[in-house]
């Protein structure tokens, strides 16, 4: 079917004003502008080159683009969609639309690249969640790194607690919550606290009361989704992190640090850390961090960012650097020292003072930009399409599956 509109009666375009980025050909360009139907198809004005078209992001390339996506939907499903002047004055559909590079040619400024700021301007509004997770043996530091990681008490905060005082032995598995702000962003903090782990005569299966906490937020966060009615914005309360803290003894890993993250790898992001890497000379640590890997990939045991989750070959050279460089060996200290004139946060010895964000004394600075600056959003990704679309399905696969709906509900939804 063709729907061809006569050149003399096809409205000539109106041009927008535009940014000095997106502007007409200049006088010394050697491609003409475009009149009114100007299409390499219908006007017999030849197109600019590949190079000279831009290319709109999310293009699956150019010869899907070519041949139908982008030139088609610019230029015919346009018209469809609001109006075939709007259409044939941009060219038609398999007119001027199309190109090898899989671009279309813009008569002025859309104002697409706008939706960064829009999504900006609303997540400022809602803000963000995150949830990390600390495991270990008591005593590594576990509550004094993620007070560290975020410059502030976020971690088992109680009443009457002072700055100065010992932070209380954790008994049983604790979510504290917290908003903390920067620059105008908001985020809900919650810190999940774990009891310690692996101090009991019997550790045998130690690792299922923290397994049972990460399945019973999928738990809740699935049956929010299965309502009829659902919440607006659902609670999320899932574990998009959890860091394990492992001792500095230098040798190797336990046989319940293998099998906690065997166990767990895979219902959650595992982040490896070695706890107080100051007990350690250098040499030290760059061998026990080696024979950790190395321990760890002969176990078959997954750690963030995990080498089948890389999107594209950045992602895969950025990641792995960092897999490279873990487990991240770091020190964590709340308390300030004056060093060289600068207030550093540190840890004061009798030879000198560790400070906690210098890389020359330990890695505590690679793993804050590793988890908050770089891979933050990315952890809540992975977490949400992986770890949990692998329980909810396992749950909706179920013999039984959720607890049934009402009858009520059951004729509501069909209708």
């Amino acid at each position: 079917m063709s729907d061809v509109v006569p050149p003399e009666v096809r409205p000539k375009p109106v041009v927008p004003a535009k940014p000095p980025n997106v502007g007409a050909p200049s006088p010394s360009s050697p491609f003409p502008p475009q009149g009114p139907g100007g299409g390499a198809g219908s006007g017999g004005v030849s197109a600019p080159p590949p190079s000279a078209i831009p290319v709109p992001i999310g293009s699956h390339g150019p010869g899907f683009a070519a041949n139908h996506g982008i030139g088609h939907g610019v230029g015919h499903g346009a018209g469809h969609g609001g109006g075939h002047a709007t259409a044939h004055s941009g060219g038609h559909g398999h007119g001027g639309s199309h190109s090898s590079s899989g671009g279309s040619t813009l008569l002025g400024y859309i104002g697409i690249d706008t939706i960064i700021e829009q999504m900006r301007k609303k997540t400022m509004k809602t803000g963000f969640d995150f949830n990390i997770m600390v495991v270990g043996n008591s005593g590594l530091g576990k509550s004094t790194l993620v007070n560290t990681l975020f410059k502030s008490q976020v971690s088992r905060r109680s009443a009457g607690w002072a700055r100065d005082e010992k932070i209380p032995k954790t008994v049983e598995i604790k979510a504290v919550s917290h908003v903390i702000e920067e620059g105008g962003v908001k985020m809900k903090l919650t810190v999940v606290d774990t009891p310690g782990f692996g101090d009991q005569i019997n550790n045998d299966n130690c690792w299922e009361p923290i397994s049972k906490y990460i399945n019973e937020q999928y738990e809740k966060f699935l049956k929010e989704e299965v309502n009829i009615t659902r919440k607006k914005r659902i609670p999320d309360t899932r574990v998009h992190c959890c860091l394990y803290f492992i001792s500095p003894t230098g040798h190797s890993l336990r046989q319940l640090d293998t099998e906690f993250m065997k166990r767990l790898s895979h219902s959650v992001n595992i982040i490896p850390v070695i706890a107080k890497a100051d007990t350690m000379t250098i040499e030290e640590r760059q061998e026990f961090k080696q024979r950790v890997r190395k321990e760890l990939e002969m176990g078959g045991i997954e750690f963030y960012p995990q080498k089948e989750f890389d999107e594209d070959m950045e992602d895969k050279s950025d990641n792995d650097k960092i897999r490279e460089a873990m487990p991240f060996a770091v020190v964590g200290s709340d308390k300030e020292y004056q060093v060289n004139g600068k207030r550093v946060l540190g840890r004061k010895t009798a030879w000198g003072i560790v400070e906690v964000e210098n890389p020359n004394h330990c890695e505590f600075a690679q793993l804050r930009d590793f988890l908050i600056r770089s891979h933050l959003q990315d952890l809540k990704e992975v977490t949400h399409n992986i770890h949990y679309e692998t329980y909810r399905a396992k749950r909706l696969n179920e013999n039984g599956g959720l607890h049934p709906i009402s009858s009520n509900d059951t004729q509501e939804s069909n209708l």
